[in-house]
């Protein structure tokens, strides 16, 4: 049994461990220096008035927020409901849903970006070959996906997270796999970098869909 669930279900699990730790996580005025710096990239290639999915927006600080201050129109999505919350009171000019990012149904060529940060690692990695296949054709031609991913492979649960006593799940592979799964996707991969946290790290990618078609 794992953090009182009789029947391990990892979203489940995920949902109410960022339901627990939401304020712990991410203070209201909290602005990480390397999300700012991202943000700041983003915003040289994505042009103000584009349209963004922050994708594990939690929430919504600071990708959601900054990007609305700069003009962006965004639509988060998170499996907290807790965060999803947080998100409409801390950005109120977003669009936010609680759902699961494997089960979104959005339209073809709506985004000029997905931001999707520290939240991939969360989903069972048989779903993130399908998943950022969706994120692709999500992505009108010419858009831009920001994304971390795991830079090693791992599975599994850490039952204390952030001193909370609440349990969380990871489940990852390596960079190489996430390489071979963007470009898989159908994304050009621009440029990428290891991301240290602790002992560990993730891997952001900087990845673009083909500048082709008509927008």
């Amino acid at each position: 049994m794992i953090g009182g669930m009789t029947r391990f279900d990892p979203k489940q699990l995920v949902r109410a461990g960022y339901d627990a730790v939401s304020y712990r996580y991410r203070q209201d005025t909290d602005e990480p220096a390397e999300y700012l710096a991202w943000l700041a990239d983003l915003r040289q290639r994505v042009p103000a008035g584009g349209t963004v999915l922050d994708l594990g927006c939690g929430c919504g600080v600071p990708v959601s927020r900054s990007l609305a201050a700069h003009g962006y129109a965004v639509t988060g999505v998170d499996i907290s409901e807790v965060q999803v919350r947080r998100a409409r009171l801390l950005v109120p000019a977003g669009t936010f849903h609680r759902a699961d990012a494997t089960g979104l149904d959005l339209p073809a060529a709506t985004f000029d970006a997905v931001v999707f940060l520290y939240t991939l690692i969360h989903i069972p990695r048989d779903e993130h070959p399908g998943l950022l296949s969706r994120i692709a054709a999500w992505l009108r031609p010419g858009g831009w996906l920001l994304a971390t991913t795991g830079a090693t492979s791992w599975e599994g649960v850490e039952e204390n997270w952030l001193d909370s006593g609440a349990p969380m799940w990871w489940s990852h592979s390596d960079a190489a796999s996430y390489r071979r799964r963007i470009t898989a996707a159908g994304l050009h991969i621009e440029s990428e970098e290891f991301v240290p946290e602790g002992t560990a790290g993730h891997q952001l990618f900087w990845a673009r869909k083909a500048a082709t078609g008509v927008r």
